[in-house]
């Protein structure tokens, strides 16, 4: 015969085991949700990136003309030209935004390249003195790092695909076929 005891026993571990089978596919579904909403995020990135206004903005900051830090700021800073500023920042915190997601594996590499997003490289190349200079004179060593890693990675991929691939030193100027 079996008595109380061993029901008892029986009951808590079925009790257990339908706790553990909760807690587990909550985490299931707890990650799936996280990835999902990544995925999402990385989507409305790139969707963003992709626009005709956003082509508009990369090109005009791609044919943007300085000599220096100094004159970058007098001509383009936030206290002399703040609708270039605004496109600007536009632009690197989105980039900055992906290149942090890519890093933290929550973006695909081989999607972002496949999406256009190489052209990141070019804007990176271009800016790069600006925001180290940037970076050393507010103290914020790690400002548009995001941005730096994206362009790293993008740069990697295409060299990757094609070995002499690099960036016109007139970067999106007209270059005439000699």
């Amino acid at each position: 015969m079996v008595d109380l005891a061993e029901i008892q026993a029986a009951y808590y571990m079925v009790a257990a085991t339908g706790v553990l089978v909760a807690a587990i596919y909550y985490i299931i579904n707890l990650r799936t949700s996280q990835k999902n909403m990544c995925i999402t995020l990385t989507n409305n990135l790139m969707q963003s990136q992709l626009s005709e206004e956003s082509w508009r903005k990369w090109i005009e900051l791609m044919n943007m003309e300085w000599k220096d830090y100094d004159n970058f700021e007098k001509k383009y800073g936030s206290d002399y030209n703040s609708d270039n500023f605004s496109k600007r920042m536009n632009l690197w915190h989105s980039y900055n935004s992906l290149g942090n997601l890519l890093r933290s594996g929550l973006a695909d590499r081989d999607t972002l390249y496949n999406a256009g997003l190489r052209t990141t490289v070019w804007l990176w190349v271009k800016f790069k003195p600006i925001i180290e200079e940037n970076r050393r004179r507010y103290g914020d060593k790690t400002s548009f790092s995001g941005f730096e890693y994206l362009a790293t990675e993008m740069m990697r991929m295409a060299r990757q695909k094609d070995p002499s691939y690099r960036i016109p030193e007139t970067f999106t100027k007209y270059v005439p076929d000699n």
